[in-house]
């Protein structure tokens, strides 16, 4: 996973509530799960603030198959997806669009 990815899916999800700008209102925050782990981390600015978007640059470092020279996450690797968090519940992005 990296950014191209995320905009590819934001393309194929425009117009539901799998993408953040469509389902921010119902409670909802961009997060990634490592299937492998199931491990949940919501995406967060530099700062550790919660972004509105997904955001992999701020992602656990061992979740990482390419860092850039300033530390920032690249590419994410196999097994990590992207989706939502609500109530301590994580949501794919297909989940959340049917919803």
């Amino acid at each position: 996973m990296d950014v191209v990815t995320l905009k590819r899916e934001n393309r194929a999800f425009r117009g539901t509530r799998g993408v953040s700008e469509n389902n921010r209102s119902s409670g909802f925050h961009p997060a990634f799960l490592d299937k492998k782990t199931g491990r949940v981390e919501v995406a967060r600015f530099s700062d550790g603030r919660p972004a509105p978007v997904h955001v992999i640059s701020y992602l656990p470092r061992e979740w990482a198959t390419s860092i850039d020279t300033d530390g920032s996450v690249l590419r994410l690797k196999a097994g990590i997806i992207s989706g939502f968090v609500r109530d301590n519940v994580f949501y794919t992005r297909h989940e959340a669009a049917e919803l």
